[in-house]
């Protein structure tokens, strides 16, 4: 047996968690199913299984963290770690592509769908105004994009302080962001259950918001790191995951302002009838 390690790469130890984790999912899974087809032990099961991936998602980063903190990540992991976030956020992009698929295959041809007479969008459906709510959430995460940059540059230039500023002033921002998106939603005069409009815009906008939720803790989880002392200027790929995975929250904001609240409003279809019309 070699006495030590003579490859770059971090072999990892047998582990449980990946087991345990498809167990919780499993639970959490059919929790969901009867909760929604309203039987009795879907709610309860569900939590229960939530509770789990919980739970697991937290022993096993726990166990990367200590990985990293004792040398396991070297330069060939750490790369391959990078390509493993980028193929990660590639995945994401292709996931909201497909709600974009659904947006504008009803917004573009709405004569062939049932319940909106054949207009988008459909009358009789009060929309959000898109420079109210929709706007000031978009300053909101232009300018989390820019705090958690100068966080990252800060860091580099080992300004442990101005660090922790920065990712604690973005993660209030996309907090804010939640919270007026949540008054938003309880404030809007349709559905997801309504129609097509409904259905769409919840389903792109909502699942936006999850990620920024997700993005928030990844964050909070970067703060808590930094505090303890674990980033230091040449080693802080957690911390630069999190930066891409919020960049990427930004940008995909944009377009869902832009193609849903702008252009999908009754504002943006006036100014098509208006130059096409």
């Amino acid at each position: 047996m070699a006495a030590g390690k003579t490859h770059d790469y971090h072999i990892l130890s047998p582990s449980a968690w990946p087991l345990l984790m498809s167990t919780a999912v499993l639970i959490m899974a059919a929790g969901a199913i009867a909760w929604m087809h309203k039987i009795g032990w879907g709610g309860p099961v569900f939590f229960v299984g939530l509770a789990g991936v919980t739970a697991m998602f937290t022993r096993w980063w726990m166990d990367v963290v200590h990985e990293a903190n004792t040398g396991d990540h070297t330069p060939v992991v750490q790369l391959h770690h990078r390509y493993g976030m980028i193929l990660f956020i590639a995945s994401e992009v292709m996931f909201f592509v497909a709600w974009f698929w659904a947006y504008f295959n009803a917004a573009l041809y709405p004569s062939v769908h049932e319940g909106i007479n054949g207009v988008w969008p459909p009358s009789g459906v009060e929309v959000l105004d898109p420079f109210v709510f929709p706007l000031l959430n978009t300053l909101i995460l232009l300018c989390s994009g820019t705090t958690v940059t100068w966080s990252h540059h800060a860091l580099i230039h080992g300004d442990r302080e101005a660090a922790k500023q920065g990712l604690w002033l973005t993660i209030a921002l996309g907090f804010i962001f939640s919270c007026i998106q949540a008054y938003e939603y309880s404030h809007a005069s349709f559905s997801i259950a309504g129609n097509v409009y409904g259905s769409t815009f919840y389903m792109a906008t909502g699942f936006h918001g999850f990620h920024v939720i997700v993005g928030t803790i990844f964050l909070a989880v970067c703060l808590f790191r930094l505090y303890r002392g674990d980033f230091t200027p040449r080693q802080h790929f957690g911390f630069e995951a999190a930066a891409w995975y919020w960049h990427f929250v930004d940008v995909v904001w944009l377009f869902l302002f832009i193609a849903i609240y702008v252009w999908g409003s009754h504002f943006g279809a006036a100014v098509v009838h208006h130059a096409f019309g």
